[in-house]
């Protein structure tokens, strides 16, 4: 049978119907996410180039994949919204794409859903995922309040509710649901205060749209410029991260579009 074709939001809430599919997903195209979409079985990938941005972090799953023989590609920010699969299948082009993935026929500038359909033809990878450590690193404390450095979204904890927590995910919801903005199985997690990866803005300004809703909340949160830190790190946030995003919350503690992330965080 031939590989079918999936669409899911992001590569950090897939199940089992995800092995051996071809799968559209709305997380950007770093090492994490893929890592998450091989692991989870997918027989290959298509992510969002989340702007490429710092050391062309948002596409460097693609040659990761290259070395276990799993065919990938990304779709640009500004085709298709990421963190939204449905959209990525409907409105996506291809921006890049590593070995495989061109010799079943996916070029640069074809619709997503014509790579996709390539994509069922390409051989199955000849190697398991090599192990990837996501990363959750306690960067500092004060007054009871810690700061996490955290990979993925993927990576919250109920014990995450309180603290400074530094994502290095995108910034967008998931599909645009606002219970995706900062939870686990949809349990909201009241931080002090959160930053996430602008992954390029994009289209309809997508890369952003978590921070509304945490506004909403009474969070503060800012999402630092993907050309500052590289998305998927949370600590290259930490070391090199650029303000590009406030919300009206982070602004009242003096957050300020070009200003340190580190600054910032010393400041709360």
């Amino acid at each position: 049978m031939r590989s079918p074709v999936l669409a899911a939001d992001s590569v950090t809430e897939l199940g089992d119907g995800v092995r051996g599919a071809v799968l559209v997903a709305g997380s950007h195209g770093g090492l994490i996410a893929a890592y998450l979409g091989a692991k989870a079985g997918a027989h290959a990938l298509i992510l969002n180039d989340a702007g490429i941005g710092l050391d062309e972090a948002g596409i460097a799953g693609l040659a990761w994949l290259e070395r276990i023989g799993m065919a990938a590609a990304t779709v640009s920010h500004m085709s298709c919204r990421i963190g939204d699969g449905r959209d990525s299948l409907a409105r996506g082009l291809i921006s890049h794409a590593n070995g495989c993935a061109v010799r079943t026929g996916v070029a640069i500038g074809m619709r997503s859903e014509v790579a996709a359909e390539r994509l069922r033809d390409a051989p199955a990878a000849h190697a398991p995922p090599p192990p990837y450590a996501e990363g959750r690193w306690q960067v500092g404390s004060q007054r009871g309040v810690e700061v996490w450095a955290l990979d993925s979204v993927g990576e919250l904890v109920p014990e995450d509710e309180g603290h400074i927590l530094i994502i290095g995910s995108h910034g967008a919801l998931h599909g645009g649901r606002r219970d995706s903005a900062l939870d686990i199985g949809g349990w909201p997690i009241a931080a002090y205060a959160a930053a996430s990866n602008d992954a390029g803005g994009g289209i309809d300004a997508a890369g952003t749209t978590r921070l509304a809703e945490l506004d909403r909340r009474g969070i503060p949160a800012v999402a630092v410029d993907a050309q500052s830190a590289r998305i998927g790190d949370g600590w290259s946030m930490m070391e090199t991260g650029i303000i590009s995003c406030v919300n009206a919350a982070a602004r009242r503690t003096g957050a300020r579009v070009g200003v340190r992330f580190s600054a910032w965080i010393e400041r709360l």
